[in-house]
């Protein structure tokens, strides 16, 4: 079964983004045979709010996934999933849904998730589950349900995430996998089952949720209406996968010891795999589950390509062509430093390393002689300083750091490039082609499906394609303004208390022009 015709077994991984599903074939060789994407909306029906619309997913499963194994050669020896962490819904009775999908975008827990991570118990309780305290976790949603709309969390009999539901939609199983499971703030990650104090705080039992599950574990196949929807034999293995994040060390090789993986898109994240679940003493960043001897460390930014965006409209509105071009051609002007001038990048409050909802953006250093070009560079060298503090968090926890593997569209920038390498202090390579997420996903199947030995084979299939070393004096620029970077946010601190505490009588705030995908 799966053979394409080169005597290769072709596993399709599907990745369940925030804000479009993707499916891509793959032969064991780690060739990609076929992909297709399908977008959706990211709903902000209030300020604070990021929603989604659980059938406009599932339909988007359902046509990946047809459309590239009616392209394939061959057929199909599995599927396997990646999907977004920290998604919340709530099912009545019957299994259908009572509440829109709440993604990890969603701030309503703000008040409940700084209320939980002062707490005295909040440290002991962010290295028990791996899982910072913090608004984009499950565990402060249903604090917040539980307080705010008490009728619908009475009715909730399970409470799953966006994976879960849609593989009792295909299989008619509810499990939920350990690496989704790590990232709701309700998993004891050195036993592997759900925590007893977590659970009372979301005042809910063990019963409301998934039962737990290895990621490889595969269930035995599609339900009559979803091998109809997919153009699957109904027998079809389907493995039930893991979280995005772990998966996409696995798609770019980032497998073996001392190996960082890196991505920038909308917001960014650092991620190294261990063989033992840890955090670091003062909770910096997360550790999250991809297999029963695999997790990833690290931790993840809410500003990355969103803070380029933001200068083009608010520093460099009239450049309407090739905006992006423009705007890094206008940051290659100032210098490395950008002329003693920092920038916090909190323009989407901030996680890693504080994950506290309180933060905001900063300008500080500003003098009469800075121009539009020292603020634009500013804001970019802020994003890859804020990486280098995750990184400090992630070493803290005991790793060793050798190697970075990096990818998004912060790519496409030969200065970004250059700019992440000499503020990381390490070479940064680029993989060439591989869907990330999708590639990792198809790789754990493979795994799970006895095609490949193991998971370590991502480390030859990955191709690099370039690497970037550091530039000796940028690099010394950016250790010596690093300090400083970190010193802000506590100096900072009681302004942004102060700031959250007025913003109720004063103007509000302009929204984003969208949520963060």
């Amino acid at each position: 079964m799966g053979d394409p015709g080169n005597g290769r077994q072709v596993v399709i991984g599907v990745d369940i983004g925030t804000t479009s599903t993707k499916a891509v074939a793959y032969d064991t060789d780690g060739r990609q045979l076929g992909t297709h994407a399908v977008g959706y909306p990211l709903d902000a029906p209030l300020p604070g709010r990021a929603e989604q619309d659980f059938d406009l997913i599932h339909a988007a499963v359902l046509e990946t996934v047809r459309t590239v194994a009616a392209g394939l050669a061959g057929p199909v020896a599995g599927l396997s999933f990646s999907s977004a962490m920290h998604s919340l819904i709530g099912l009545d009775a019957d299994g259908e849904p009572l509440t829109p999908v709440v993604t990890w975008a969603d701030a309503r827990a703000s008040g409940q998730a700084e209320r939980l991570r002062v707490a005295a118990n909040g440290l002991a309780l962010h290295r028990r589950t791996g899982t910072p305290v913090h608004p984009m976790a499950p565990l402060p949603k249903l604090v917040w349900y539980a307080e705010q709309k008490p009728q619908v969390f009475a009715r909730v009999a399970r409470w799953v995430g966006i994976k879960d539901l849609l593989l009792l939609r295909l299989c008619g199983e509810l499990v939920t996998d350990h690496s989704l499971a790590s990232g709701t703030g309700l998993l004891d990650i050195h036993r592997l089952d759900w925590d007893p104090e977590a659970l009372e705080i979301a005042g809910i039992t063990a019963a409301k949720l998934p039962r737990l599950v290895p990621t490889t574990t595969v269930l035995p196949g599609l339900t009559p209406g979803a091998a109809r929807a997919t153009g699957l034999p109904a027998e079809t293995p389907v493995v039930v996968g893991a979280g995005d994040g772990p998966l996409a060390n696995l798609g770019l090789g980032a497998v073996r010891p001392g190996v960082l993986a890196c991505s920038i898109g909308t917001s960014g994240a650092l991620r190294v795999m261990v063989e033992q679940p840890a955090v670091d003493p003062l909770g910096g960043v997360f550790c999250y589950a991809l297999t029963e001897h695999r997790w990833v460390v690290g931790g993840a930014v809410n500003n990355g390509g969103i803070v380029l965006g933001w200068a083009g409209d608010a520093l460099a509105p009239e450049l309407t062509e090739h905006t992006e071009e423009e705007l890094l051609a206008l940051a290659a002007r100032a210098p490395v430093g950008s002329g003693g001038l920092i920038m916090l990048p909190y323009l989407l409050s901030e996680r890693a390393p504080h994950w506290s909802s309180l933060a905001r953006g900063a300008y500080v250093g500003l003098t009469h002689g800075h121009r539009r070009e020292h603020l634009v560079r500013a804001a970019l060298e802020g994003v890859c300083q804020q990486l280098a503090v995750v990184l400090r968090s992630v070493r803290a926890a005991g790793n060793e750091v050798r190697e970075v593997r990096a990818s998004g569209g912060f790519a496409r920038s030969p200065l970004w490039r250059q700019m992440l390498a000499d503020a990381l202090g390490l070479p940064v390579r680029f993989p060439a082609g591989h869907e990330g997420s999708g590639f990792g996903a198809a790789l754990l199947g493979m795994q799970a499906l006895g095609l490949v030995p193991s998971i370590d084979v991502a480390a030859d299939l990955v191709e690099i394609a370039e690497t970037v070393t550091p530039d000796p004096a940028a690099a010394a620029t950016y250790a010596a303004l690093l300090p400083l970077h970190e010193e802000l946010y506590d100096a900072l601190l009681p302004t942004f208390t102060s700031l959250r505490r007025l913003a109720p009588g004063l103007p509000p705030e302009p929204p984003p022009a969208a949520p963060p995908a």
